[in-house]
């Protein structure tokens, strides 16, 4: 019976390690890591094991007789991976991975400790400090501008996706490590400057994501009732900053203008039934806001066609396991023209499954999803707020107008500058080798200047492509160290508590993050995983209910300073 990764894959490659037999790709050594929308497992190589199972930090993998039915998709698609031979004959292994990777070897030194700090604590931070603390004689000081740490797994994945959120429980094991000193509530560039880091620590190592949308630039865009899928998604992921986004739910459609997975995230939202919901960690705020919606409709328009499509596919059979999605003749047309000319086997499947929805002329019997191709925005209509959009055809002078309540643009991220770092105003990521800052003007390396994630290069991959791309940034850190490029810190290790809480009154610490998750815990009940505070005020007060730790516990964190 083989096992099957099904469509929660967050692509960290642990399964990959834990696998005896090579079975499951592509590997992080293979070419096609990077890119790769999941990884697949082979039927025919896989040995029933189930090291892959516990190895995997989403419980993404299962075996095939446990599938659900909304699962069994997942079957032929690991399956269609691998190229066809005779019955029973395995593929050979192409990967030429060590059966664990190998660690950056920190040279200790008479100076103390190898000390980084990291700016963020997403996946990519994450990632990084467990890399780093792979090693004796590290210390790694964490800081993010919330009072709650994860980044993008608390504010970005979609609530009805829990199981791709158990990666924090990974997280919450490398943050509760001793060796690590979370700092949040506290912005580095307001309250610390990257000096002041550099004065503490012999690098500093940036992991800070690509914050910034993308934006649509066509007249109508800003207008009442716009605004971009990244914020609604963080308005029904009760990030403090959006949680009084106003997002007009009054009109029976809303469009997506775009068509990757963030924009078939939130059109599932919108038109999934709010009870299911209310079993999530969505915000209280839109769970309401979504019991009032009279949204019937979500039209995601797409400039290109069918087979250029930007969401994944294990994103389109979760969707059209999930919702009714639909297609409009005119489209359907274009699916098969599309199936006719296309080679690659996973557009191929993209194709299939869109050639299979239903004409959206039936009746809908609840809400749908629209996916409407070939369509680029030329304006949003609307005096003092939005009532449609118009576009044109793709490629003609052909002029379509849908009316809408609700537009929002999902076109991609983008990093912002760092202060103190060069920075690719072009691509919006901060100009590195291998993740060592590098300033493109004079080709010299910034000193203890590193990054990880997307402000590295680019937002690209998935959770776990976080963790081949820190680890690959740790290793240049490292050999940096060992080879005596890093400064010795000027100020000591142990006056870094006193200097951040003098400039940071309100920060949060580990004792305060961890008392602020067992309080959103306590809130949601036997019902809901959690129930998220969505005020910074309330955060505070939450952590303020930390317990002091033992003294036995001060006297060793004194001791690791």
């Amino acid at each position: 019976m083989p096992h099957v990764i099904t469509q929660s894959c967050c692509s960290d490659g642990s399964c990959v390690f834990a696998c005896p037999v090579n079975c499951i790709h592509p590997t992080p050594d293979e070419p096609g890591f990077a890119t790769a929308e999941m990884l697949y497992i082979d039927p025919a190589a896989c040995v029933d094991c189930g090291a892959c199972v516990s190895a995997c930090p989403v419980g993404a993998i299962a075996p095939e007789a446990t599938l659900t039915d909304s699962q069994l998709p997942f079957v032929e698609l690991n399956a269609a991976f691998y190229p066809p031979r005779p019955p029973d004959e395995k593929v050979p292994p192409t990967s030429k991975l060590a059966p664990v990777p190998d660690a950056p070897v920190v040279r200790s030194r008479p100076d103390g400790p190898l000390r980084v700090a990291i700016v963020g604590s997403g996946p990519a931070a994450m990632y990084a400090a467990d890399e780093l603390l792979t090693q004796r004689g590290v210390r790694v000081t964490m800081f993010e501008r919330l009072p709650t740490p994860y980044g993008l797994v608390r504010a970005g994945v979609a609530p009805d996706h829990q199981s791709t959120k158990r990666v924090t429980r990974l997280f919450d094991r490398v943050a509760a490590r001793r060796e690590l000193r979370l700092y949040l509530n506290v912005e580095v560039g307001t309250h610390l400057t990257h000096e002041d880091l550099l004065a503490h620590h012999h690098a500093v190592l940036y992991a800070v994501g690509a914050p910034n949308d993308r934006r649509l630039d066509v007249d109508g865009m800003g207008l009442p009732g716009t605004a971009t899928a990244t914020e609604v998604v963080a308005w029904y992921n009760g990030h403090p900053d959006y949680a009084a986004l106003p997002v007009a739910l009054d009109h029976r459609r809303a469009v997506v203008i775009g068509n990757g997975n963030v924009a078939l995230d939130v059109a599932r939202i919108l038109t999934t039934d709010p009870d299911r919901l209310a079993a999530t960690d969505i915000a209280d705020h839109a769970l309401a806001a979504l019991r009032a919606s009279r949204i019937d409709e979500v039209v995601v328009a797409a400039r290109r066609g069918p087979a250029q499509s930007a969401f994944t596919l294990p994103e389109l059979i979760g969707l059209t396991a999930a919702c009714d999605v639909v297609l409009d003749a005119a489209d359907h047309e274009l699916v098969r023209r599309d199936l006719c000319d296309e080679t690659d086997p996973l557009t191929r499947n993209k194709l299939e499954i869109l050639a299979k929805l239903p004409d959206a002329s039936a009746p809908a019997t609840r809400p749908r999803i629209r996916l409407a191709y070939r369509l680029t925005p030329r304006r949003v209509t609307g005096a003092t707020r939005a009532d449609g959009v118009e576009f044109t055809v793709t490629g003609t002078d052909e002029v379509r107008r849908l009316d809408a309540g609700l537009v929002l643009s999902s076109i991609g991220y983008r990093g912002r500058p760092v202060a103190g770092l060069p920075f690719d105003e072009a691509d919006g990521v901060v100009p590195n080798e291998s993740g060592r800052v590098v300033d493109p003007a004079s080709g010299r390396s910034a000193p203890g200047s590193y990054v990880a994630g997307w402000i590295k290069r680019g937002p690209t991959g998935f959770i776990g492509t976080n963790k081949s791309c820190a680890a690959q940034t740790v290793h240049t850190l490292v050999a940096d160290y060992n080879a005596g490029a890093l400064a010795v810190p000027s100020a000591g290790y142990g006056d870094l508590d006193r200097f951040v809480r003098e400039r940071r009154p309100d920060v949060v610490d580990s004792q305060g993050w961890r008392a602020v998750d067992a309080a959103e815990i306590a809130r949601g009940g036997d019902r809901r995983p959690r129930v998220k505070f969505t005020s910074v005020a309330d955060m505070l007060q939450a952590a303020a209910a930390a317990p002091e730790p033992p003294l036995a516990r001060r006297l060793l964190a004194g001791l690791l300073r």
